[in-house]
Order: C-alpha cells, then structure tokens, then sequence
C-alpha cells in the first residue's frame, strides 16, 4: 500500500515543497529511504520506530521504501521524520487513508515520541502544500504567522494520531502578544545582544554632535557609515542605537527578515516574526563564510543575510581579515549574495546598513603628538588592512574625538530616539515617494531629476572634481548624502551648505591616512 503525505525541506534559507511517498509491502523487513536524503533523513529510521513504539503504535515488519520526491532535489534536516512516521502509519492502515490527503506535515521526533522544533519554520510553511500544516507546539507561534488559521499544533506524537482519527483536539492556539498583531509584531526581541530590557536611546549620548548627526544622516538616507576615533570616544555606542531610529519593516520585509533568521536558527521571539531592523555585530575572528553564508554540509546564511533590512556593524573593523572585509563589496552594490559551491549555488538577500568602527592607528592614539606610539609605517600598514574600493563605499566617514567633560558630567542628556526617528521617517517617506527604499538607492540617472543642484553647490562639487579629490563614484555617493541633509532641512534644492555638510561628513577618511581613496 502507498500513501503520500505533503511536507517541505530546507535549502539554504529557502523552503522546497516535498512529498514523502510511503510504500509498504510484503518481504523481509527493511527500511529504505531515497530521493537524495542527507544522513539526519537517512537516520530517521531509527528516531521514527523509536517513537512509534513508545507511543504504543505497530512498527511493521514489512519491507518499507520512502521515496522523497522530487528526487532530484537534496533533502536535509529532521523535519521529514513526522510526514515520515504518519505515512508509514497510513500505508500500514494504522491511519485512514484519507486522514492526511490535504494536511502537511513538518516536525522532528524524539524517541519518546514528542515533536522537537525544527529550523526553518516560516520558511517551510510559507511553501508546505496542504489546506491544513501540523508542526510542533512550540513552532507554533513562527507557522501562524505564516499561515494564520491554517495550522495546527500538537506535543507528541499521539496527539498527531489521535487528532487525525478524530478522538482528540489539537493542542490549543498560543495567544497573540499584547501589542502585536498575528505576523507582524510592534514590539519584536532585540537580536543584537545590546538591550536586553529597554531599548537603546540616542539620548543616553552626551556630547558627539558630529557623530550624532552622522547617525541621523545615515538612518534618514541607508547611507553607510565609518567611524573612526580613539578608544572611548563613543563609536559603539553611537552604532548601537542605529537600528532604534530605523523605521519598522514592512510586511514583506518582515516575512523576508524572519525567513533568513529562521532559517539560521536564531529565535524569533513570542511575536512569531521581526518586525524591527536586525542588528548584527560579528566578532572581528569571524570567517569569510561564517560572514557571507554557506558551509560544506549545509548552505546556511551568513552575518551579512542575518542583518538583511538592518544593520551590520564591524567593530575594530581594522582587525577583520582583508577577505572578509573584500567579500562585502558585492553584496554592499547589488543587495543580494550569492553563494557557489560543489553542491550548488544559493542566493541570499543582503541589502544592510554597513557601519564600520576603527581606530585611528594600532594604538589608537592616531599620531598624536606625545600620546601615539606608532611608527608611520605601522599607521600606513594599519589604514591598509581596509582596502581603498570597500572604504570607498562608505558614503560617511566621521573622525570622533573623546567627549569633552564637561559635556559628559553635565547632566543633560542628548536629544531622544523618538525625535530622530520622525525626522528620519519623514525623509524616507520623500525616497518611497521617489520610487526608492531610501535616497542612498537612487540612481546616477535619477539624481539629476530628485536632487537638482544649485549653482553654488555644482561649482563646489566641479571644483572638488577638477582638484582630484572626488572621483566619480565619490560624486554620485556625494550628492546622495547632500539630498538626505536637503530633506531633513526641508529643501527641495540641494543648495552648496548642504554639499558643504556632505563633504564634511566624509572628512573622516584623512584620520585613516589613506592615500588615493576619495
């Protein structure tokens, strides 16, 4: 007898439709699985009649074969082994034949016969076949808002069977968070390992008008940010309450977001997806895949897919090694990264917000005169580990000094997340009126019709240019930051202070003493 119950495998973080075919005849007992399984499917004969017979249900002993269709796909992961023991348990006539007909089914067995999570929900259920997805309790809350209204939940194994027979409910539906709405919620966890309890506010930072306002200009604009100063002087910090003055993500973005994290495996939170900007900060020992995804057994996404629509911050971005920081190039122009191996190739989204943090110098005094210890070939060595084409994608460079303190022992604290992010709303929603994300997306060809110039701001642009001191992709990133500072001034021209502004906050590369790079 076969029977064939819908189900889905994980690719990189992309979910396949799969049908488990289930075929039980007559011949000496054996268990069979083929349609390209890896070994955690290839192993679920052993975690499926484990969990049949603690669950006190007949293992047959009659030759088994599960097909995984299509074949020709690589299945992984121990997701398949519930549609695996419910078709087994069909084709042995354990379950009526038509009990599992339109239900899918996702989830890993224990060998006591309880349902596990399985990574990848939101993906799996966004392309599972079936009017009805039965998937674990506790993935319940990422396949509802998937699918709202369409899933259900079981604990054990038992409970699968005896809901399908029809002599036991499903297990309850979680309630909905308070504040949040089924998929997309307000309030969503923090996954930056920042804040733990309230959120960040810009206003906790005294001083740093320069890097404060670069802050601002790179939200309002999605324009890439380097800070350079000494240590203690704030760039953390700054980096770490980006993300709070960053608009919430969009429905689709939302699903985007949550698809990619959970796909790697990183919690999603009671809300069931993210609906605020991710925020990653990666050690500097990080490896170029563990930074642009994949792997050998499995493709899974990396740092640069996890902070897709948010931000990813390099602390001591100096210390990176020189490839993985070249490997960020690609993803930082086209959105999207794409990972070739023996296996296959996979495509990630990677459109972030890149915010680089580096010391002046190895010691980080940056020359200094009486505190710098460094020779000025170990400064021209240091400023080399960032190579020239990836510091020029940095549409911001801020040198930051340590604040004055008087400033810090003032007591009065700066001006609030709350305030910022309006503004920064405010100019986004002049980009989406544009038909961009965000002015920092605008084309070459657009800028002349979004962001006319003013004489006085072409003639310092064509005296900057004629000079050697801005290059061509320099221009084009340059007035890009000049149309945010016009639009949070409330200018429909880009007038020379607001070039003027735009130039200022690329000052910051000298700190490096890079030659050549504009």
């Amino acid at each position: 007898m076969i029977a064939v119950v819908p189900s889905a495998t994980l690719t990189g973080a992309v979910g396949r439709s799969v049908s488990v075919e289930v075929h039980v005849s007559n011949g000496l007992p054996a268990f069979t699985v083929v349609g390209l399984p890896d070994a955690a499917v290839r192993e679920s004969r052993d975690r499926v009649r484990a969990a049949l017979l603690s669950s006190g249900l007949v293992w047959p002993l009659r030759r088994v074969t599960v097909n995984l269709a299509p074949s020709g796909v690589r299945k992984g992961g121990a997701g398949l082994d519930l549609p695996i023991a419910i078709g087994l348990l069909a084709a042995s006539g354990e379950l009526p034949s038509d009990a599992a007909s339109d239900v899918a089914f996702i989830g890993e067995l224990g060998l006591d016969g309880t349902l596990r999570h399985v990574p990848g929900v939101v993906a799996l259920a966004d392309c599972a076949t079936g009017s009805t997805l039965v998937v674990p309790a506790v993935d319940g809350t990422e396949a509802l808002a998937v699918r709202p209204g369409d899933v259900r939940l079981a604990r054990t194994l038992s409970e699968v069977v005896e809901a399908l027979k029809g002599t036991r409910r499903w297990a309850p539906i979680p309630a909905v968070p308070p504040g949040s709405a089924r998929g997309h919620p307000s309030e969503p966890p923090h996954t930056d390992g920042h804040a733990q309890g309230r959120p960040l506010d810009l206003g906790d930072v005294r001083g740093q008008r320069l890097g404060r306002r670069a802050l601002e200009v790179a939200a309002a604009g999605g324009h890439h940010l380097l800070l350079v100063g000494p240590p203690g002087s704030g760039k953390t910090m700054l980096a770490a309450r980006l993300p709070g003055l960053l608009p919430d993500l969009s429905r689709s973005e939302s699903l985007e977001v949550s698809r990619v994290h959970s796909a790697a495996g990183v919690p999603l939170g009671d809300a069931g997806l993210i609906g605020r900007p991710p925020f990653r900060a990666p050690h500097h020992g990080a490896s170029a895949v563990s930074m642009v995804g994949g792997g050998t057994r499995s493709m899974r996404p990396g740092e640069i897919s996890l902070a897709h629509e948010g931000v990813l911050f390099l602390d001591e971005m100096g210390e990176f090694p020189a490839a993985v920081l070249d490997a960020l190039r690609q993803p930082l122009e086209e959105g999207v990264v794409r990972v070739s191996r023996a296996r296959g190739t996979m495509s990630y989204p990677a459109r972030f917000l890149l915010v680089g943090a580096m010391n002046p110098c190895p010691c980080g005094e940056g020359g200094a005169p009486g505190e710098c210890r460094c020779s000025e070939a170990a400064r021209a060595r240091y400023a080399q580990r960032v190579s020239a084409p990836l510091l020029d994608r940095f549409d911001l460079a801020v040198s930051l000094g340590r604040p004055d303190p008087e400033e810090l022992l003032s007591g009065q604290p700066g001006e609030p997340t709350a305030l910022v992010a309006e503004r920064v709303r405010g100019v986004r929603a002049l980009a989406l009126a544009r038909g961009v994300r965000s002015n920092g997306e605008l084309a070459p060809s657009e800028l002349e019709r979004c962001a006319p110039l003013g004489a006085a701001a072409a003639g310092l642009l064509e005296r900057r240019l004629r000079s050697g001191a801005l290059s061509a992709r320099g221009l084009h990133r340059l007035h890009r930051v000049a149309r945010t500072i016009a639009d949070l001034a409330g200018s429909a021209a880009v007038d020379e202070c607001h070039m003027a502004e735009a130039l200022a906050l690329r000052a910051g590369r000298a700190a490096l003493a890079i030659g050549g790079v504009r």
